[in-house]
């Protein structure tokens, strides 16, 4: 993976560089080879796993079981997969547009 996003046949995997316990949710800007995150949630007990599930579950359109974490549960840095997403968040296509994401 050279980028923050790979897709894999209809899959997106996505390297993210999380930050829990922010004001808000939502996703910054490219950092290094991944895209930086925030979340409310803390990084206890898997909330911030579980909540980060939930919120790009939410922003690509698709049901919970569609979101997995491949690497990095005990980790900021972490490679998500989105089985067949059904949108794609603004805020990622218009920097993803410059990488040419939908080729």
């Amino acid at each position: 993976m050279d980028s923050w996003f790979e897709w894999r046949n209809e899959d997106l995997l996505l390297r993210l560089r999380v930050q829990p316990k922010s004001s808000k949710d939502g996703f910054v800007e490219p950092y290094g080879d991944a895209f930086k995150v925030r979340i409310t949630a803390p990084p206890v007990d898997g909330k911030a796993n579980k909540h980060l599930q939930r919120f790009l579950s939410k922003a690509f359109g698709v049901p919970l079981r569609q979101v997995s974490i491949e690497s990095g549960a005990h980790s900021r840095d972490k490679l998500m997969r989105i089985i067949n997403p059904a949108s794609f968040p603004p805020e990622l296509q218009s920097v993803a547009d410059r990488s040419n994401i939908n080729d």
